[in-house]
């Protein structure tokens, strides 16, 4: 089976090794837009228009899923994807795992970047699962920009800027962005009090991957043989996963899997 993934940059690379964990013999394609990016500060149409056409780069390759890896593309692009590729691809989107994180009790924080803080998205899925609990909302300006380059100096001023935001008793943090999961430990370590409990960090994307399966019938099969194919497409031309991704765990388990091919 082949597998999409969708995102601006390297924020997709979580939920690839995610696909790539459950499924070793899925080949994947990754489908970015370096030469567009940053997304978020793109209007709606414009941001609509550059997912679609690195959708339709990735759609050519005859994938049986497509995944948008990223938050920011899910909440303006989303319908237009679907209405654009299924019935014949699914459009499995990416949600912030609010419900789950708030599952727990709280208090809650969610990073996220500014423009997704305090919009009327991110406040509509506090309303609809996180009603009661106390929830913080923390912006994280400059850390997915920062992650996207792989800036070491940049990523330890944003994560400790926005660890100063974040309620010292906070049990669990959603990562609302997909590039914050690529420096997870690192948050957790800015953010874990001494003497408390464990710090709950919830990303999306395990359960993204898993219902990229569920929407093509598949199983998890993590005991497969190691067998599926990378390819990456930068603004719809085929080439290498950029130098960037290769600074995180996820980027050098994908190249060094695919390599093995």
């Amino acid at each position: 089976m082949k597998i999409a993934l969708l995102d601006s940059g390297i924020g997709l690379l979580p939920a690839a090794a995610a696909v790539r964990r459950l499924r070793p013999d899925a080949d994947l394609v990754l489908t970015c837009d370096p030469e567009g990016m940053p997304w978020g500060l793109r209007t709606h149409e414009d941001l609509t228009g550059r997912a679609l056409a690195c959708a339709e780069a990735a759609a050519v390759r005859q994938p049986d899923a497509l995944i948008v890896g990223c938050n920011t593309a899910s909440v303006h692009a989303l319908p237009a994807l679907r209405a654009r590729l299924e019935p014949q691809i699914p459009v499995i989107g990416t949600v912030p795992a609010i419900k789950p994180a708030a599952a727990g009790g709280g208090p809650v924080a969610i990073w996220a970047t500014p423009a997704t803080t305090g919009s009327p998205y991110q406040r509509g899925l506090i309303g609809e699962f996180a009603a009661g609990v106390d929830v913080t909302e923390v912006p994280c300006p400059g850390l997915a920009d920062a992650v996207e380059h792989a800036d070491e100096a940049a990523i330890d001023r944003a994560i400790a800027a926005a660890a100063a935001l974040t309620p010292k008793n906070v049990r669990a943090v959603v990562l609302g962005c997909t590039h914050y999961e690529l420096v997870a430990e690192r948050i957790r370590a800015a953010v874990q009090q001494p003497g408390e409990a464990p710090l709950v960090l919830h990303g999306s994307a395990g359960a993204v991957a898993a219902q990229a399966l569920r929407r093509i019938h598949l199983e998890p099969a993590p005991e497969a043989p190691a067998s599926g194919s990378l390819t990456v497409l930068l603004t719809g031309r085929e080439g290498d996963l950029p130098a960037a991704a290769l600074a995180y765990a996820e980027g050098r388990q994908l190249r060094v899997a695919s390599a093995a091919h």
